[in-house]
């Protein structure tokens, strides 16, 4: 990759402000002291009402599970992070298996004009969802410097990669805001930190929303977001994966940090994502729901401002409301 250094790269790799990469010594330790609570074999979806059309400025959000969210708009319908597959692992094959199927199915899903890609880990990055969109729609790929190869392999032809900060216009008066997240990146091909990693802020006529990707706290970075775009009218924020606390506070936020983002960045509305559906770390499945239940008590956040989905249920957003 042809970039000059910057504050996060080096000229090889890219990189947090604090360190967050963990050592294979430390996976080990992990995995040696690990005891990871027991999950479900397969949680059944509950049925929820088709997601209403969207008007004007409104932004219809379905969650279909884990970090994927279907935006629908009057000014096109955009996908994060898509990962509809039964593992998040190399080749389809490997990896932990879901418990909860997809909130909707692949072929359920409106024409979707753009994919809003995090990062390359699989849980986030799954090549046969992306191939299945690239056969029916050849959608536009948003995504992170460095991810390029990577996203053609699946035939997706139109990808524009940015940097932190940098920002991409969508239609007429929408755009997306590349955001920075204290997070990493690595999967079997490439080097590890040779992608970069990062979240979503959007701007859809007068109403706003950020997706945040997958990140650890930092107590100045979501203020500097704030700053910078203004506070969004809903947030998606990642209250799962998060134990041990010694392995991945520097890379997953817990639920109350979670409501420390919210509160920090100002959302008007948050939806909470990456939690349910793979066992990727050892707290139990319903444990981000209760602790976020707790945390919202702690600092005083009603349910109706940070709440969980159903998969597959849907929210309205509008500015005007």
């Amino acid at each position: 990759m042809s970039l000059p250094p910057s504050d996060h790269f080096n000229g090889k790799t890219f990189f947090n402000r604090d360190h967050v990469n963990r050592s294979f010594v430390d996976v080990w330790r992990w995995k040696r002291t690990s005891r990871p609570a027991r999950w479900p074999t397969l949680v059944p979806l509950v049925p929820q009402p088709a997601p209403p059309s969207a008007r004007g400025d409104e932004i219809v959000i379905t969650w279909i599970g884990h970090a994927t969210f279907l935006l629908q708009t009057t000014r096109g319908n955009f996908l994060t992070d898509p990962q509809f597959s039964q593992r998040c692992g190399p080749f389809g094959l490997l990896g932990p298996k879901r418990v909860q199927p997809p909130g909707l199915a692949l072929s359920a899903l409106p024409r979707i004009d753009a994919i809003l890609l995090s990062h390359d880990h699989y849980d986030h990055c799954d090549l046969a969802s992306l191939r299945w969109l690239a056969r029916r729609d050849q959608p536009r790929v948003i995504t992170g410097l460095g991810m390029r190869s990577l996203v053609a392999r699946a035939g997706l032809t139109r990808v524009d990669e940015l940097d932190w900060w940098q920002q991409y216009p969508l239609s007429g008066d929408a755009t997306a805001t590349f955001t920075p997240a204290r997070h990493w990146s690595n999967r079997l091909s490439g080097r590890r930190n040779a992608r970069l990693w990062g979240g979503f802020h959007l701007r859809l006529g007068r109403t706003t929303a950020w997706f945040v990707g997958d990140s650890g706290y930092d107590t100045e970075l979501f203020h500097r977001i704030r700053e910078k775009l203004g506070a969004p009218d809903v947030a998606m924020i990642p209250i799962g994966a998060y134990e041990p606390r010694w392995f991945m506070a520097a890379q997953h936020c817990n639920p109350e940090e979670a409501v420390r983002i919210h509160l920090d960045v100002g959302a008007r509305l948050s939806l909470a994502m990456h939690w349910g559906t793979w066992q990727l770390t050892d707290e139990g499945r319903e444990d981000p729901p209760r602790a976020l239940h707790i945390a919202r008590e702690l600092y005083h956040v009603s349910p109706e401002h940070f709440h969980t989905l159903e998969a597959g249920g849907s929210v309205v957003v509008d500015a005007a409301q």
